[in-house]
C-alpha cells in the first residue's frame, strides 16, 4: 500500500469511528471498507476512491468534479451504482466527507439502517 493510499484510508476510518460494524477487505485493487457487511468505499492504488452509490442517483453524481463511471477493466463498466472519484476531488475533508456520506446513506438504505 502506498503512503498516499494509507493516508486516505486513515481519513476514511476517521469518518466512520461511530460505526459499530466495520471491517476492511482487500478487493478492487485496493482496500475496501465494509459497513454492515456491505462495501461503502474502496481506497484505490491511484489515490482515488471507488464509491458505492444509489443507482438512481448515478447519473447525477457523475456530474460532480472528479467523478467517472467505475470500470473493472478497460471498457468494462461496473454499472450504475459504482463511481470512481479522482484523488484531487477528495483531497480535502469536505470532498471526502460528501462521498463517504453518500455511500453511508446508500448503505443504511440497503441494510435497513442498522
Amino acid at each position: 500500500m502506498t503512503q498516499e493510499q494509507a493516508a486516505l484510508l486513515e481519513r476514511v476510518r476517521k469518518r466512520l469511528l461511530e460505526e459499530p460494524v466495520l471491517r476492511e477487505v482487500s478487493m478492487f485493487g485496493g482496500r475496501s471498507v465494509m459497513v454492515n457487511e456491505k462495501m461503502i468505499v474502496s481506497v484505490l492504488k491511484n489515490g482515488g476512491l471507488l464509491v458505492r452509490v444509489p443507482a438512481d442517483r448515478h447519473e447525477e453524481l457523475l456530474t460532480r468534479p472528479g467523478a467517472v463511471q467505475a470500470e473493472m477493466g478497460p471498457g468494462r463498466d461496473m454499472g450504475p451504482g459504482w463511481i470512481e472519484v479522482a484523488a484531487a476531488a477528495i483531497d480535502d475533508d469536505e470532498g471526502l466527507a460528501s462521498w463517504v456520506d453518500i455511500a453511508m446513506d446508500y448503505n443504511r438504505a440497503v441494510t435497513g439502517g442498522q
